[in-house]
C-alpha cells in the first residue's frame, strides 16, 4: 500500500538531503509499513467492536466526556471510509500489476526511478504487510464485504437517533456514489490512464529533483501535460503536492473558486476526502482516549486501547511500540489473508501514481498541509499509510508517529533518541529500497488470475462484478431513508429525484441502471450539492479535531518533554549526588577505617605502656626490701627518684616516686666559658627579622558568664553531625610537654579522649628517647569521668591550645591547628568548665573564656582580700588563669623574690628591710641598674625592633630548667636543651644568695622565681650526685648553698614561704601583680614602671598563621621559645590591695586572723550517761551540712550524734557566759540524754574478742550520717546509719580481722577514700560514694564492692593508717616495723625508717602540707617529709593516745593518758602551749572545721571542748601583741 511513497517523499524535504535519508521518511513518518498497517487494523478492530458488538449508549459517553453528540459514530464512519478507500487502492494496485507489468518494464523513466529508489524492490507494499493479513478477498470489487458491512452498520446502528442516522446516511450516500461513478469511469478507460500515469512519474521525479524550492513553494503541475499551475489555499494550507489527472476528463478546469464561498459546494468534494483522510487518525486517537478513559473498560478489544491509556508517562515512541506489540488477530482484520496475483514483478511499486477520485466531470486537487521542519506533525497514531495512499502519493507527513526522526519531534528528543530513531528508520528503509528484507515474512504465492479472462469480460459484466455488493447497500439506504433523502436530494428545479429513482430501484436490481442513474446530470448535481455538504461537514469536523488533537499532542509532548527533561536533570543531579555521597561515604569509611586502625594501634601502644608500668610496679612490690623477694642488702643500692606530676590542691608538685630511668649521668660533660656568646650576640640574633608588633591595649569583648549557653552541646554543632561511628571528633594536634612537642592525632569518643603520637614524624624521630621516657600521654587515653577542668591556653603566643586537668591530679596540654578546632574540642568534652576551685560555673563557655574574663568572674580576688586564701594560693590562681602551665617550660608559673637578706645568721621577718619592694620589677630594684635600663629605652636606635628595657625575660624555659637542674626529670630536660652538657660551673644555679645578687647586678639577668622555691626543698639537693663541676674559686658545685639562716633546705622553703605570707608581702603583693599580670604589664604604664620587654614576648604581637614562609615561621617560633612569654594580661586597672589583718579581727571565720586572747581554755564539758570511755570523736561541723555535729563513739560501741552550734563569734563578746546553754557549741544527743532511744545508738554486732576498741576502729563519714566499724569476727567491716543505728552494708576483702580504718578528706559530693588495715598485714583502699552512701561506685553491686588497691609490704598486723587524698598517699604502720608509704594506686613508694628505738608505730597523722607525724610506743615522735626525710624527733613522758595536725601542718596537738593537751610546732617539736590537765585520760580528739575548737574524748565517758587558736603562736602575732 505504501510502496509508492518513496517516489514523492522527496517533496517533503529539501533536495539537498541524500535520497537514502529521504527514503527513510515515509507517509508513516518513520513507522514501518507493517507497523502502520497493523496499527490501522487494530484501530478498525476496535471500531468493529464498537459498531458491531457493543450495545453501548454512545450519547451517554459523549455527554460524560463532553464530546459533541454523535461524535463517536462520525469518527467511526471516518475510519470506515478511510479503510474502505485503502482497500480500493489495493485492489487498483493489483489490477495495474496485472495489466502494466510489461509496459512498465521497458519504460525509460521507470529506469530513472529505479535508480533513485533502489533496484531491488521486489515486493509491493501490500505484499510486505506482516503476516499477509490483507482484507482483500476480491480485487475486482469496488468495496470489500467487510467495508460494506461496516458502512451498513455505521448507518443503521443508531437508527433510532434519526437526525444522527440521517446525517450518516447522507454522507455514506455521497461516499458510495462517488466511488461507484469513479469505478465506472475507470472501467471505461483503463489503458489511457495507465499510459498517462507512466509518463507522469518521470515528470514528477524530474520536477522534484530539479526544484530546489519544492518544499517551500506551491508545487506546479508539469507543463508537458498542458495543465495550468494550481494553488489551492484551503484554510492556510499550502499546496505541497500535485495530483496528475488521468484522461477521464477530470482536471480540465482550473479550480479557482474553491474557497470563494460561491463554489464551495461543488469544488471541495475530493479535497474533503483528503482532509477526511488526514484527520481520520486524530479522531481515532481521540475516540480511543475517550474510550480508554471511560469506565467501561471491559469492552476494549485490543491492547492498543490499554496501552494508550497507560502510556501517559511514556514517550510517544513507546506508545506506538506498545500499540503494535500484540500480534494481529485475524479476527480483527475481518478478512482472510489473500495472496497477491504476481509477487515476482519488480518496479511496480515505483510505477504507481497517486490515486485520484474521478468525481463526475470535475477534477479536484487535494492539497495537504505540510508541517514545518522540526515541528511535530503528529496528528495521531492512526493509519498513516492509508491516508497518503488515498490522498496523494507524495507521502505527506499528515500522520507522523513519534518514532520518526528527531526532526519531526518538538523539542523532545536529544542525541540519545537519535540512535533509536535511526534504527527504526533503517528498518523501514530496508523495505522501501527493496533491500534483502530478511526480517519480513515470506509472501505466499498464489496462481494469478488469467489475464485474458479478466480483460475479455464485457463492461457490463465488469460493472456488475465490481458493484454487485455495494449497490444493494446504496439501495437499502435510499429505501430506508427515503423520506429524509427525498427531501434532501432535490433536482435543479426543486423536484424530488428520489421518488422516481426509488421506482427504478425497487423494480430492478440492475447495477448498471443504478450507475446510470447516479451518472445523470441531475443526480450528480444534487448529490454533490446536497449530500456533499454532509460529507464536507464530516470531514471538516475531522479536520478541526485533527488540529485540536495536534495542538493537544504538541502540548502534551512539550509537557512530557519538560517533565522528562526535568526528570533527566533530576536523574543527573541525583546520580551526581549519589556519586558524591558514595565518594563521601567511601572517604568517610576510609577515614573511619584509618581512625579505627589508628585507635587499635594506639590501644596496642597504650597496652604496651600500661603493661610495662604494671610489670615495673609488680617488680617494685616484689623486689622492694619490704616485698616478698626483698632483702636488707638491697637497701644498699642507689635508689633514683623523680618528681611526680601529681599536683595537690594548690597545684604544688611535691611527691617523688621511683625513677626506673634514673642515672647519675656520668658521661655528661660541662660547658666551657667559650661556649656562651656575649649579650651583644644574643641581641644581634634577635634582630634578624622583625614583624609588626600588634600590642592591643583595648579591653576585650566581655563574655556574658551569667547565663548558661551550654545547651548547645556537640550534638547540635553543624560541623559535627555524624555520631554513628566510634569517634566524635578527630583532629591533628600537638602534645605539649616539657621540651617536647609531639605531633599526632587527638580522637574524642563519647566517653574518652585518645592521643596517638605520629611516630613517623620527622620532628618526633629527632626527640631524645631519654626525654620521651618522662613524657606521659604519647599514647594517651583519658576517660571523660576523669576530667576535672579544661582551660584555654596559648602556645607560641597563639590562642590555639587546651590544658585538661584530670582526677589523678595531672594535666595534659594540646595545641590545635586553629581556634575553631579548639572550640570543637571543648564542645566534644564534658561540661567541667575550669573546675570547682574558682567559684565559676562548670560550663563549656567558661573553658573558652579569656583569662581576663575568668579573672573578673571568679571570686578568688575577694577571698584573697578577705584572707580566706593565702598569698601562695592566690598567686598560683593568677598564674593558672593567665595561662602559665607546667607543661610548657616557656610559660612556667612565675613567683616573686620576696626576701632580700641572704647573709644574716638569723632572719627577722618583722624587719621591713629584709623584704623586697614589690612595686618595682626585679630589674629596677637596683637604682644604678634602673638608670641603665631607662637610658637604653630612651636612646633606642633600632628601627626594626620596638624599644624595650630588657633583652631577656623574667621567666624562660632556660631559667626554669636551671633552677630545677638537680631533680629529674628536669635534669634530663636540661641536658636535652643544653647540647647534652651541664652548664659551665660559674653559671650553674649553685647559691641562692649569688642568684639574688646576679638579679640585682647583671644587666642580662632579671629572673623571677618559680613556685618550687616555696614548697620543694628537694630542688636544692643534688641527691643523685651529678658532677656539676668546680667553680673558679675551687668550690665544688653540688647542693645549692643556702642562706646562713636556713640550716637545711626545708628551713629555707618554710621561711621563704613565711616571708611570702607575711604582712609586708600581703600589703604589697597587689603591686607586683600589676607588673606581671596587670595594667603595668604593657603600654605607657609599663614604660613608666621600667617594665618593657622584647616585643615578641607579648601576647598578640605576632600572628604565626600569617607567615607563609616555613623557614621564617620556624625561626620566629624558635625566637619566641628562647625569649619567654608574658602571662596574659588579667586586668587593665590597678589590682585592689589585701585587707589588713586588723580589719578582720572580729569577723567570725577567718583562719589567718589574729585575735586578742580573751577566751578561756575550756569551753565546756559534756558528760554522757554511760561511763564507757569515748574512744572516737569526729567533729564534722561545717555549717552547710544538714546536721553539723560532733559524733562520739564509746568503747561499748554506743554512739551519739551531738549537735553543733556555731558560736565562735559570740565567745569573748560582752555579756558572754557559759551559763547560757544555747550558746554552748555542743548539744548532747537527745536520744542519749533522755536514755529513750539508746537502741538506735547501740551497735550490737559482736566484735572479735581479741580486738581492743580504740579510735582506729571507727570512721564517721563527712556528713555525719554513717559510721564505719571494724573488728568483726567475720573479717569484715560494716556501715551503719547514724539516724537509725541499722546496718546498711557489710564489706569483705581481708583474710583476717580488720584492725583499723581511716578516711581521707572529703570533696564535693562527700566522696572520699577509706583504708582498711588487717591482721593479714595488708591494707585495702576503698572508695566511698557520697552519692550512694556505700563503699564502691555501683549501688547494684554493694554486696561485693572491689577495693581500688591492695597495699602490701608489712610483716605484721596493721595497727594504724592515715590517708591523704590531696597528696595521693597512704601511710600505714604495723605492730612492728617501719611505716610504709603507698600511693593510692597501690605502689609502695618508700619506708619511713625512724631511729633505732622507733619500731612500734601506734599513731599516724598526715597533713596536706606534707608533714607526716608518727607516734611510736614509749612516747617517741618522729616528723617525716612525705618524701621520706626525717625532719625531727622527740620523746615525751606521756603515753599518747591521740594526735592531730593543724590544717596548715605547722602545729601538732597531742593528748594521752595523763589528760593533758599539748600544742607543738611540727617542724622541730618545739612546745607551744600546754592546756590545763583533765581528770581523766584522753582517748580521742578532733578539731572543728574552723580550727577554733578542739574536742577531746575522755576515758571517763565525757567530752571536753577547748578553745584553740593556732594564730596566737604565729611569729607575727607574738611580735605584735
Amino acid at each position: 500500500m505504501d510502496s509508492r511513497a518513496p517516489v514523492d517523499s522527496g517533496r517533503l524535504h529539501s533536495p539537498g538531503k541524500s535520497l537514502t535519508e529521504l527514503e527513510n521518511i515515509e507517509a508513516t513518518q518513520g513507522m514501518s509499513t507493517e507497523t502502520a498497517v497493523t496499527f490501522l487494523n487494530r484501530l478498525m478492530a476496535m471500531v468493529d467492536v464498537l459498531v458491531f458488538s457493543s450495545s453501548l449508549n454512545f450519547s451517554e459517553i459523549e455527554a460524560e466526556k463532553n464530546m459533541s453528540s454523535g461524535g463517536l459514530m462520525r469518527q467511526c464512519l471516518r475510519l470506515v471510509c478511510c479503510v474502505a478507500v485503502r482497500n480500493c487502492l489495493e485492489c487498483r494496485q493489483r489490477q495495474r500489476d496485472r495489466v502494466t507489468k510489461t509496459s512498465l518494464a521497458s519504460n525509460k523513466p521507470q529506469d530513472n526511478l529505479q535508480s533513485i529508489t533502489g533496484s531491488n524492490t521486489c515486493k509491493t507494499g501490500v505484499q510486505n504487510v506482516a503476516g499477509n493479513l490483507s482484507p482483500i478477498k476480491d480485487p475486482d470489487r469496488l468495496l470489500q464485504d467487510v467495508d460494506i458491512n461496516r458502512l451498513r452498520a455505521v448507518v443503521f446502528r443508531d437508527v433510532d437517533d434519526s437526525k444522527q442516522a440521517q446525517f450518516l446516511a447522507l454522507a455514506v450516500v455521497y461516499f458510495i456514489s462517488v466511488l461507484m461513478v469513479s469505478k465506472y469511469r475507470d472501467i471505461l478507460e483503463p489503458q489511457r490512464e495507465i499510459a498517462r500515469s507512466g509518463s507522469q512519474i518521470s515528470r514528477n521525479i524530474r520536477q522534484e529533483i530539479n526544484s530546489p524550492t519544492s518544499t517551500e513553494n506551491p508545487v506546479t503541475f508539469p507543463e508537458a501535460n498542458k495543465e495550468k499551475d494550481i494553488l489551492t489555499p484551503i484554510e492556510d494550507i499550502q499546496v505541497e503536492s500535485s495530483i496528475p489527472h488521468t484522461d477521464s476528463g477530470i482536471g480540465e478546469e482550473q479550480i479557482t473558486g474553491l474557497m470563494n464561498g460561491s463554489d464551495l459546494e461543488t469544488g471541495t468534494m475530493p479535497d474533503v476526502m483528503s482532509e477526511l483522510l488526514s484527520s481520520f487518525s486524530s479522531e481515532v486517537k481521540k475516540s480511543q482516549e475517550s474510550l480508554a478513559e471511560s469506565p467501561i473498560e471491559v469492552l476494549k478489544p485490543a491492547s492498543s486501547v490499554t496501552n494508550v491509556s497507560q502510556g501517559k508517562g511514556m514517550n510517544v515512541k513507546e506508545i506506538l511500540k506498545s500499540l503494535v506489540a500484540a500480534p494481529m488477530e485475524r479476527a480483527e482484520s475481518g478478512a482472510e489473508p489473500v495472496s497477491y496475483p504476481d509477487p515476482t514483478v519488480k518496479r511496480e511499486a515505483q510505477a504507481i501514481l497517486p490515486m485520484q477520485f474521478h468525481s463526475f466531470d470535475r477534477s479536484v486537487v487535494v492539497p495537504v498541509k505540510k508541517p514545518p521542519p522540526g515541528s511535530l506533525a503528529v496528528n495521531t497514531v492512526g493509519g498513516a499509510g492509508t491516508t497518503s495512499n488515498l490522498v496523494t502519493g507524495s507521502a505527506t507527513s499528515v500522520i507522523s508517529p513519534a518514532s520518526a526522526t528527531p526532526k519531526s519531534m518538538i523539542n523532545t528528543t536529544g542525541a540519545a533518541e537519535a540512535a533509536s530513531t535511526s534504527s527504526s528508520s533503517s528498518s523501514s528503509s530496508s523495505f522501501v529500497n527493496g533491500a534483502t528484507s530478511k526480517n519480513l515474512p515470506a509472501v505466499q504465492t498464489v496462481a494469478p488470475m488469467p489475464e485474458d479472462s479478466a480483460e475479455n469480460m464485457s463492461i457490463t459484466a465488469k460493472l456488475e462484478r465490481a458493484l454487485e455488493k455495494v449497490a444493494p447497500l446504496l439501495r437499502e439506504i435510499f429505501v430506508d431513508f427515503a423520506p429524509f433523502l427525498s427531501r434532501t436530494l432535490l433536482g435543479s428545479h426543486g423536484q424530488e429525484l428520489l421518488i422516481e429513482g426509488l421506482v427504478c430501484m425497487k423494480s430492478s436490481t440492475s447495477v448498471v441502471e443504478l450507475v446510470m442513474l447516479l451518472c445523470s446530470q441531475e443526480w450528480q448535481n444534487s448529490i454533490q450539492k446536497n449530500a456533499g455538504l454532509a460529507f464536507i461537514e464530516l470531514i471538516n469536523e475531522g479536520r478541526l479535531l485533527c488540529h485540536a488533537m495536534k495542538d493537544h499532542i504538541v502540548r502534551v509532548a512539550n509537557e512530557a518533554e519538560f517533565i522528562l527533561n526535568r526528570q533527566r536533570a533530576e536523574d543527573v543531579h541525583k546520580h551526581a549526588e549519589f556519586e558524591s555521597q558514595c565518594a563521601q561515604y567511601t572517604a568517610d569509611r576510609r577515614d573511619e577505617e584509618k581512625m579505627c586502625d589508628h585507635l587499635i594501634s594506639a590501644a596496642k601502644h597504650r597496652d604496651h605502656v600500661t603493661a610495662n608500668q604494671l610489670k615495673q610496679k609488680i617488680l617494685n612490690i616484689l623486689t622492694n626490701k619490704h616485698g616478698a623477694w626483698g632483702n636488707i642488702s638491697q637497701s644498699q643500692q642507689h635508689d633514683f627518684w623523680r618528681l611526680d606530676y601529681w599536683e595537690d590542691d594548690l597545684r604544688r608538685r611535691r611527691r617523688f616516686i621511683r625513677n626506673a630511668f634514673g642515672s647519675i649521668h656520668p658521661e655528661v660533660l660541662l660547658k666551657s666559658a667559650e661556649d656562651y656568646g656575649t649579650d651583644e650576640d644574643v641581641i644581634k640574633s634577635k634582630k634578624t627579622f622583625r614583624t609588626q608588633a600588634v600590642i592591643n591595649q583595648n579591653a576585650e569583648t566581655e563574655l556574658m558568664l551569667e547565663g548558661d549557653d551550654d545547651t548547645v552541646s556537640l550534638l547540635q554543632e553543624k560541623e559535627i553531625d555524624n555520631l554513628a561511628g566510634p569517634v566524635v571528633l578527630s583532629t591533628p594536634a600537638q602534645l605539649i610537654a616539657p621540651v617536647v612537642v609531639a605531633k599526632g592525632t587527638l580522637s574524642i569518643t563519647t566517653t574518652e579522649i585518645y592521643f596517638e603520637v605520629d611516630e613517623d614524624d620527622h620532628g618526633f624521630k629527632k626527640i631524645d628517647p631519654k626525654v620521651l621516657a618522662y613524657t606521659e600521654g604519647l599514647h594517651g587515653k583519658w576517660m571523660f569521668s576523669e576530667i576535672r577542668a579544661v582551660f584555654s591556653r596559648r602556645y607560641l603566643l597563639q590562642s590555639t591550645a587546651l590544658e585538661v586537668f584530670m582526677a589523678n591530679r595531672t594535666s595534659v596540654m594540646f595545641n590545635f591547628p586553629d581556634q575553631a578546632t579548639v572550640k570543637k574540642v571543648v564542645y566534644s568534652l564534658p561540661r567541667v568548665g575550669v573546675g570547682t576551685s574558682y567559684g565559676l560555673p562548670q560550663a563549656r563557655r567558661i573553658s573558652l573564656a579569656s583569662p581576663r574574663q575568668l579573672f573578673k568572674s571568679s571570686n578568688m580576688t575577694q577571698r584573697w582580700q578577705r584572707r580566706e586564701i593565702s598569698n601562695f594560693e592566690y598567686l598560683m590562681f593568677l598564674n593558672t588563669v593567665a595561662g602559665r602551665t607546667y607543661n610548657d617550660l616557656n610559660q612556667y608559673p612565675v613567683f616573686p623574690w620576696v626576701i632580700t637578706n641572704y647573709e644574716s645568721e638569723e632572719l627577722d621577718l618583722t624587719l621591713p628591710g629584709n623584704f623586697r619592694d614589690l612595686s618595682k620589677p626585679i630589674g629596677s630594684l637596683n637604682p644604678k641598674r634602673a638608670v641603665f635600663y631607662a637610658e637604653r629605652y630612651e636612646t633606642w636606635e633600632d628601627d626594626q625592633i620596638p624599644p624595650h628595657h630588657y633583652n631577656t625575660h623574667y621567666s624562660t624555659a632556660t631559667s626554669t630548667l636551671s633552677w630545677l637542674v638537680r631533680i629529674e626529670p628536669f635534669t634530663t630536660f636540661f641536658l636535652n636543651a643544653n647540647e647534652g652538657k651541664f652548664d659551665y660551673p660559674e653559671r650553674t644555679f649553685s647559691s641562692v644568695a649569688k642568684s639574688w645578687r646576679n638579679c640585682q647586678r647583671d644587666t642580662s639577668d632579671v629572673k623571677e622565681l618559680i613556685p618550687e622555691f616555696y614548697y620543694l626543698p628537694e630542688m636544692f639537693v643534688n641527691s643523685n650526685s651529678y658532677n656539676l663541676g668546680i667553680r673558679e674559686d675551687g668550690t665544688v658545685v653540688f647542693d645549692v648553698e643556702l642562706p646562713i639562716w636556713a640550716k637545711k633546705p626545708e628551713d629555707f622553703v618554710r621561711i621563704n614561704r613565711m616571708g611570702l605570707e607575711s604582712e609586708f608581702v600581703s600589703c604589697q603583693l597587689h603591686q607586683w601583680i600589676d607588673l606581671i599580670f596587670g595594667y603595668k604589664q604593657r603600654g605607657p604604664e609599663a614604660v613608666r614602671a621600667l617594665n618593657v620587654f622584647h616585643y615578641l614576648t607579648y601576647e598578640g604581637s605576632v600572628n604565626l598563621d600569617s607567615i607563609t614562609d616555613s623557614g621564617i615561621r620556624e625561626a620566629m617560633e624558635a625566637h619566641i621559645q628562647n625569649l619567654g612569654q608574658m602571662p596574659s594580661q588579667l586586668l587593665i586597672e590597678p589590682h585592689p590591695p589585701r585587707s589588713s589583718a586588723m580589719h578582720l579581727c572580729f569577723l567570725p571565720q577567718s583562719p589567718l586572723m589574729f585575735k586578742d586572747q580573751m577566751q578561756q581554755d575550756v569551753i565546756m564539758v559534756l558528760k554522757f550517761p554511760s561511763n564507757s570511755p569515748v574512744t572516737h570523736v569526729a567533729a564534722n561541723t561545717l555549717p552547710h551540712l544538714s546536721t553539723p555535729a560532733v559524733v562520739t563513739v564509746t568503747c561499748s560501741r554506743l554512739f551519739a550524734v551531738n549537735r553543733w552550734h556555731n558560736t565562735v563569734g559570740l565567745r569573748g563578746a560582752p555579756g558572754y557566759s557559759l551559763e547560757q546553754a544555747h550558746h554552748l557549741p555542743i548539744e548532747m544527743d537527745p536520744l542519749i540524754a533522755n536514755n529513750a532511744g539508746v537502741n538506735k545508738r547501740q551497735i550490737t554486732d559482736l566484735v572479735d574478742q581479741s580486738i581492743q576498741i580504740n579510735a582506729h576502729c571507727f570512721v564517721v563519714t563527712a556528713d555525719n550520717r554513717y559510721i564505719l566499724v571494724c573488728g568483726f569476727w567475720d573479717k569484715s567491716f560494716r556501715v551503719y546509719s547514724t539516724e537509725t543505728g541499722k546496718l546498711t552494708q557489710i564489706v569483705f576483702g581481708h583474710w583476717d580481722v580488720v584492725t583499723c580504718l581511716a578516711r581521707s578528706e572529703s570533696y564535693i559530693g562527700g566522696d572520699c577514700y577509706i583504708v582498711s588495715g588487717s591482721r593479714d598485714a595488708t591494707l585495702l583502699l576503698w572508695y566511698w560514694s557520697g552519692r550512694h552512701h556505700i563503699i564502691g561506685d555501683n549501688p547494684n553491686n554493694s554486696d561485693y564492692p572491689a577495693p581500688r588497691a591492695v597495699l602490701t609490704g608489712h610483716d605484721h598486723e596493721v595497727v594504724s593508717v592515715s590517708v591523704c587524698a590531696e597528696l595521693g598517699l597512704v601511710i600505714s604502720g604495723a605492730k612492728e616495723g617501719p611505716c610504709l608509704v603507698h600511693t593510692i594506686t597501690g605502689d609502695l613508694l618508700r619506708a619511713l625508717e625512724g631511729p633505732e628505738n622507733c619500731v612500734y608505730p601506734r599513731l599516724i597523722s598526715v597533713s596536706s602540707e606534707g608533714h607526716c607525724i608518727i607516734y611510736y610506743e614509749r612516747g617517741r615522735f618522729c616528723n617525716f617529709s612525705i618524701n621520706g626525710k626525717l625532719l625531727g624527733q622527740m620523746e615525751t613522758n606521756d603515753s599518747t593516745r591521740a594526735l592531730l595536725l593543724s590544717s596548715d601542718g605547722q602545729n601538732l596537738v597531742t593528748g594521752g593518758d595523763n589528760g593533758v593537751v599539748e600544742v607543738w610546732q611540727a617542724c622541730d617539736f618545739k612546745q607551744l602551749y600546754v592546756y590545763p590537765g583533765c581528770d581523766a585520760g584522753i582517748r580521742a580528739m578532733d578539731l572543728s572545721h574552723d580550727q577554733r575548737t578542739l574536742i577531746t574524748g575522755m576515758a571517763s565517758g565525757s567530752i571536753v571542748a577547748f578553745n584553740i587558736d593556732f594564730n596566737r603562736w604565729h611569729y607575727e602575732h607574738q611580735n605584735r601583741y
